[in-house]
């Protein structure tokens, strides 16, 4: 089995949940050699997270915005954790309901994603700047 893994950085998104499959895929190329295997994603950071969803309809990432925002509000009375804004701790709890992590299957060369699956970065933050992204990828060499 080989290993391979890199750090990456991603631009700063704006608020919301954004497709970043093509930017996993250039980031890490060697996924082409693996013909069975898995890759798994790991944001380094605790107000953004990771997930698998909708990758056509952009309907549905706004969705998630929308439903996180009243899942988790912002301003809400038990905070405590305030000093950084509004944003700041409703970010670190949708980071922690959406996860930092993700893994996908490698068969012949390609992420095994469903036709309609891409991967998001889950933007929780007004202005989260740029994000880092661990790739490991593993598995056996075609």
């Amino acid at each position: 089995m080989t290993f391979f893994q890199k750090e990456i950085q991603l631009p700063s998104f704006t608020r919301g949940f954004h497709l970043i499959t093509d930017e996993v895929l250039s980031g890490m190329p060697e996924i082409s050699q693996i013909r069975v295997g898995q890759i798994q994603v790991f944001i380094k950071h605790t107000s953004a997270s990771l997930t698998i969803n909708e990758n056509a309809d952009p309907t549905v990432r706004q969705d998630f915005e929308s439903h996180m925002n009243i899942m988790v509000p912002e301003n809400a009375a038990y905070y405590i954790h305030t000093y950084e804004g509004p944003d700041d701790m409703p970010a670190h709890i949708k980071a922690s309901l959406m996860g930092a992590s993700i893994q996908i299957p490698i068969t012949n060369g390609q992420l095994n994603l469903g036709t309609w699956q891409g991967i998001y970065l889950c933007e929780h933050r007004d202005y989260g700047g740029s994000r880092k992204l661990v790739l490991t990828a593993f598995g056996e060499l075609s």
